[in-house]
């Protein structure tokens, strides 16, 4: 569906257009397309334009249920949505530009997490240019770790970016670690860029919170790991740690099987513990995913790298006890939750370590830190920093010599060398 644009005059707010992943193809970032959209509903004029069909359906690893209407998530009627675009781009790319035009917004935001939407975003950021409007690029990674195996893939996104970057006037990611890897792969120059951390993923809750179950010594343990299963995602460690736990620890691992990365099923096949484990291999159904966290008690989440996790955003806005690696953007994602426990990627006798020392932040929901008020303010303070508004309140963000030093400090502190950034945004 596409909404009209509102006509002139009706709304003086600062009008902005988010373009984004749309539902055809269900992913964390059409999650995330939406709730920043409606965030940013709040305080400006918002339109949306929203990748489509992103590539012919056959080459995408959840091609059986591409179409399929798995997400009871839904933009805000103040929102203006133009759905959407397709690969192919004709006539679509040309009816997305009119909306574009006809919204005529200060700024337009590009969410970039697939080298799919390159050409598309390189036509509407050229028409953006042309009309006077602001570019910015908020960035999930760098390229898709899926994408980056293949070499042609790989060489074309980090050919055709560069014409998209020399025209972006202020660039956004999720965390200071992911600013100092962008950077350490493109040369921004002297580009504006503001870290805005990930807003919560509350939205899966749909009824009043629950008092967490109290447990007794001994009690079950229900650990939970969800999201897409890929080779970056360290499932194999969980698995093999599980089989070192306790008997009365149970693994649910619910998420659908991407790139081939077969080996997690596997060895969940032939674990001994493999009769305590459920294996729901499937991309699940929004209705089913507060089931699953409910009935958990400690979320797993073993990566070997990312930038983002939706699963860890689910998981604080459930107030559950998360073990996470300290890797890329997730250390400033979860520091400042309370049920966070910790862990060094790649060792499953660590991880197991972790989750017996995870146990005793149950019984007790935990407050998620996040929030969408944060996330809109920093987006407007780097609005502010590219010229859409007045000056910058004061104390509204870190000097230039304090984001230097920031990114020196975590060039030298983090124990990850990592040319891509890898989000799991479900």
């Amino acid at each position: 569906m596409t909404a009209s644009p509102p006509p002139p005059g009706a709304d003086e707010r600062p009008r902005v257009v988010v373009v984004g992943s749309g539902w055809r193809f269900l992913s964390g970032i059409s999650y995330y397309t939406c709730r920043l959209s409606n965030a940013l509903a709040a305080d400006h004029q918002v339109g949306t334009i929203l990748m489509r069909q992103l590539l012919p359906t056959r080459l995408y690893p959840g091609r059986g249920r591409v179409g399929r209407q798995l997400s009871e998530l839904s933009y805000d009627p103040s929102v203006h949505v133009f759905d959407g675009v397709d690969w192919w781009a004709v006539p679509s790319l040309i009816r997305a530009a009119r909306f574009l035009l006809s919204f005529r917004p200060s700024v337009i935001v590009f969410q970039w997490w697939t080298g799919t939407v390159l050409h598309s975003y390189l036509v509407l950021c050229l028409v953006a240019r042309l009309a006077g409007i602001k570019v910015v690029v908020e960035f999930h990674e760098v390229q898709d770790t899926g994408e980056a195996q293949h070499r042609w893939a790989a060489l074309y996104c980090r050919k055709l970016i560069k014409p998209l970057l020399r025209r972006t006037d202020g660039v956004v990611v999720h965390s200071r670690f992911d600013r100092v890897a962008l950077r350490a792969t493109y040369d921004l120059g002297d580009v504006p860029d503001e870290v805005v951390l990930h807003g919560p993923f509350d939205h899966h809750e749909t009824a009043a919170p629950s008092a967490p179950r109290p447990r007794a010594a001994g009690d079950a343990c229900r650990l939970l790991f969800f999201g897409t299963i890929r080779p970056y995602k360290g499932l194999e460690d969980l698995v093999e740690a599980f089989g070192q736990l306790p008997s009365h620890y149970t693994l649910t691992v619910v998420g659908e099987t991407w790139e081939g990365w077969t080996l997690p099923a596997s060895l969940i096949a032939e674990s001994a513990a493999r009769d305590r484990i459920t294996f729901v291999n499937r991309y699940v159904a929004d209705s089913e995913v507060d089931g699953f966290f409910a009935a958990a008690d400690v979320v797993v989440l073993p990566y070997r790298r990312s930038s983002a996790s939706g699963p860890l955003h689910i998981a604080m806005s459930h107030g559950l006890p998360v073990v996470v690696t300290a890797v890329g953007g997730l250390v400033e994602a979860a520091e400042k939750y309370s049920g966070t426990t910790f862990v060094a990627a790649g060792s499953a006798s660590a991880l197991a370590e972790a989750v017996i020392s995870a146990s005793a932040n149950t019984g007790r929901r935990h407050t998620d830190p996040s929030s969408w008020e944060e996330s809109v303010a920093a987006f407007t303070r780097l609005f502010a920093r590219i010229g859409l508004t007045s000056g910058l309140p004061s104390g509204a963000g870190p000097s230039h010599a304090e984001r230097v030093a920031q990114d020196a400090e975590i060039t030298a502190s983090s124990n990850q060398t990592v040319p891509l950034l890898s989000p799991d945004l479900r």
